[in-house]
């Protein structure tokens, strides 16, 4: 490589390659060059400013757009506009993001842009009678990007069916071997007791019928990862596998019909099939991938009512300013973060926060997007655009979201590609040097054979996938889902435990732990005055009273407050103490959760409420800390509340009212001392989970939470999780036994096998014993798991 930097992708090239515009700019291609003056005739050079130090992509040609084809399979209307979804392939960047937005946007007639930074799908709506699909997508192809259509529903259609195709290749893969087995061992039989060579012949010739659909069937997926690993000149498995499964096959075609040497069909099907389920393992153990924003659907809304003049009227999210005043009713949610005017509402902020408990917010205090409005209503005033507020904020951070590769994944696949490189060197070497000592090519053939068939990275390959196959059917059948393979290696290495309260250490509903009467009093009254809402104190003391419903009237619900009816002659109140002192009835202490009950102008009871535990926190958490791992809580509650639950169940470390983004804050500063496991349920975990190095989600979480977790907790017990942490470090250990197992019989065999003590029949043999001694070890996974 030369010393010349392209203008537009950063990319070094040779001189010889160098292609110079009018103003002596030197670029590496004519895409690169076409996309750099077109960003400056359009002033759009901030691009570069954004793209900093970054190495860009190299800029494609312009590519041919079939537009007509476009309009006919992927572009639908919607509300008189035209609309498409497209996969932007190039972006590698947040500039990237930045420059296809601002291109698209600013040309007339395009409506909306949505493109996630991501998945780089966008999905684009525009005027057709302005501007044409074709001038859509070219904006998008000259700067430098090509837009790929897609149908979101086939999609899910084309995952299936590469499901369905590795399906039918484990199954051709399992149905060859076993039945080459059968006639393996009527032929090494025949090896020690004697056999005519005319059923010999027979048997090789059935052997090859079976071998050759394991091999270029199954095998294929092997071909592609290896001809895409000379394409970069880079060894890896799949390389070697290919390199020995095709050697031997060959030699076995070629042994088979001069009928010279032994056939070793049977070590070409185990090769390929022990090894494809490994990667049939990671295909069936993905699930499918939603989109953030698809995720978090059920919490964004695109209009809400805005005052204009002296009426509230619907207006985009997006175009609501700071200091316009919007109106929050009972069931709706605040999309902008804002100060109240006027108004009184409980507002429950589980989603945002943690709190578990529904807040009331009145005139002068702060409300935070994400909220839902339970009963009442508010007029409050923006302070922050939609994109500035938190709820915009945690879908920023969610999509940004990185997930980094287990060191021991790495070492692997290091070890794996030297591995491989050097079996294929040493195979060549021992041919040469048998070829030049005997002069024979046959032998220098058997030879080369048995050290490649022997070092066969079979067992290498088994070591991880088989562990983790076993792994993930224990978990499976525990109720506990790893997304992901890797989840287990990653799970294994975790030695801090973060716990979400509500909904994780408790129940996420309320108990009433304290009763206190002052009087007498008919409980139908009280029961039918809490049956009468679906506020959460309501439900408790529902549940505590339990009693016979009556027909109330005039049951009115005071905004954040309580509730009062009438039954007969008597009136009746139930509520907070602010309630009380409001209607009069005395001064009350506001202290924790109470809820108090009147009986016309008496109050005749109160209870105190609190979050109800899990029954088996305490005892998991205890479990935890003996097995040396450091046990953190996070939760919205208010400090008060968060001490308590801490004290009762032994945590020495806790953080109270932090919201989505401080959460993620701290499981940052935790993960960055050693790796974090973060267990939660709801949206407001979503972010700390896609945080730590490892999420597990509760199985009665939020949709998003669930999709954002590594880890899904089917039974939503805590017991799983236990269970789960056991289940990774036993699998870790397994893996790395294999491992070890592995790498000492190549060390002992490879030099027995070069200096020609083992034949091709005994290398297949003992391949396929190091093969099963590790199929073996890991099955004490299924026994102690």
């Amino acid at each position: 490589m030369g010393n010349f930097i392209c203008l537009h992708c950063k990319g070094e090239f040779d001189k010889s390659a160098i292609i110079t515009d009018e103003s002596g700019h030197e670029f590496c291609c004519n895409g690169c060059m076409s996309v750099y003056n077109f960003l400056n005739s359009h002033n759009l050079g901030e691009f570069y400013d954004k793209l900093g130090n970054q190495k860009h992509f190299k800029a494609p040609n312009l590519a041919k757009i079939d537009s007509e084809a476009f309009y006919k399979n992927y572009v639908r209307n919607s509300d008189g506009f035209s609309e498409i979804y497209l996969i932007i392939d190039g972006i590698h960047c947040s500039a990237c993001v930045w420059l296809n937005e601002k291109v698209l946007i600013s040309s007339d007639g395009i409506i909306e842009v949505s493109l996630n930074s991501a998945t780089h799908k966008a999905h684009i709506k525009w005027d057709d009678s302005i501007i044409k699909l074709d001038e859509i997508l070219r904006k998008i192809n000259s700067i430098g990007y090509t837009p790929i259509p897609y149908n979101p529903q086939e999609a899910d259609t084309r995952a299936t069916n590469k499901r369905r195709e590795f399906y039918s290749k484990v199954l051709v893969g399992l149905f060859c071997t076993m039945n080459i087995m059968w006639v393996a061992v009527a032929l090494y039989g025949g090896y020690f007791s004697g056999m005519s060579d005319d059923i010999k012949d027979i048997l090789h010739f059935a052997e090859f019928i079976l071998a050759s659909p394991v091999l270029f069937y199954t095998g294929s997926e092997f071909y592609k990862g290896a001809y895409l690993a000379i394409k970069n000149r880079q060894a890896n498995m799949d390389l070697s596998i290919c390199a020995g499964a095709s050697i031997a096959y060959f030699y076995s075609v070629y042994a088979m019909l001069s009928r010279s040497g032994e056939v070793y069909f049977d070590s070409v099907a185990m090769i390929i099939t022990f090894v494809f389920i490994g990667k049939f393992l990671e295909v069936i153990s993905k699930k499918k991938s939603i989109d953030t924003i698809d995720s978090l659907g059920t919490l964004l809304v695109n209009q809400i009512y805005v005052k204009s003049k002296d009426k509230f009227e619907l207006k985009d999210v997006n175009d609501i300013k700071p200091g316009e005043i919007i109106k929050v009713r009972s069931g709706e949610r605040v999309m902008i973060d804002g100060v109240v005017l006027n108004g009184v509402g409980s507002f429950d902020l589980s989603s945002i926060t943690g709190e578990s408990l529904p807040v009331t917010i009145s005139s002068g205090k702060s409300i935070i997007s994400g909220a839902v409005c339970v009963d009442g209503s508010v007029e409050y005033r923006a302070s922050e655009i939609f994109k500035s507020s938190i709820l915009s904020k945690i879908i920023d951070l969610l999509n940004k979201a990185s997930f980094k590769k287990p060191k021991i994944e790495l070492l692997a696949n290091q070890i794996s590609a030297k591995f491989s490189l050097t079996i294929l060197l040493l195979g060549i070497l021992t041919f040469a040097i048998w070829l030049f000592n005997s002069g024979e090519i046959s032998k220098g053939v058997i030879v080369a054979v048995s050290v490649i068939i022997i070092a066969c990275p079979c067992a290498l390959s088994l070591a991880t996938p088989v562990a983790t196959l076993i792994a993930l059917g224990s978990a499976m059948r525990g109720g506990i889902i790893f997304k992901e393979a890797r989840i287990i290696e990653n799970l294994a290495k975790c030695g801090c435990v973060v716990f979400d309260k509500t909904g994780t250490l408790s129940k996420s509903k309320l108990k009433v732990v304290k009763a206190t009467k002052f009087k007498e009093y008919n409980q139908d009254l009280l029961y039918s005055l809490a049956i009468s809402s679906i506020h959460p104190v309501s439900v408790a003391i529902r549940d505590f009273s339990l009693g016979e419903q009556l027909n109330l009237s005039d049951i009115t619900n005071h905004n954040g407050l309580g509730m009062s009816a009438k039954y007969g002659d008597l009136n009746i109140y139930g509520g907070s103490a602010k309630f009380m002192n409001y209607m009069g009835f005395g001064e009350f202490e506001a202290s924790g959760l109470s809820y108090y009950f009147a009986v016309d102008k008496e109050v005749v009871a109160k209870f105190e409420l609190e979050d109800e535990l899990r029954e088996e926190s305490k005892a998991i958490i205890n479990e935890l800390k003996n097995d040396g791992y450091k046990v953190v809580m996070l939760t919205g509650d208010n400090e008060l509340t968060a001490s308590k639950i801490a004290n009762t169940l032994g945590i020495s470390e806790f953080y109270a009212s932090q919201n989505p983004i401080e959460k993620s804050q701290i499981i940052q500063r935790l993960n960055s001392k050693t790796p974090v496991v973060m267990v939660g349920d709801g949206i407001n975990d979503a972010v700390a989970l896609s945080m730590a190095s490892v999420g597990i989600c509760m199985g009665s979480g939020a949709q998003i939470s669930i999709e954002k977790s590594d880890v899904v907790l089917l039974d939503d017990n805590l017991n799983s999780l236990l269970r789960a942490l056991k289940l990774s470090k036993l699998t870790f250990k397994t893996i790395k036994e294999n491992l070890i197992f592995t790498l000492i019989y190549n060390a002992l065999t490879i030099p027995l096998a070069m200096m020609g003590y083992i034949i091709p029949l005994f290398a297949a043999i003992s391949m396929s014993l190091s093969s099963i001694i590790v199929v073996l070890n890991s099955t004490k996974i299924r026994l102690k798991g």
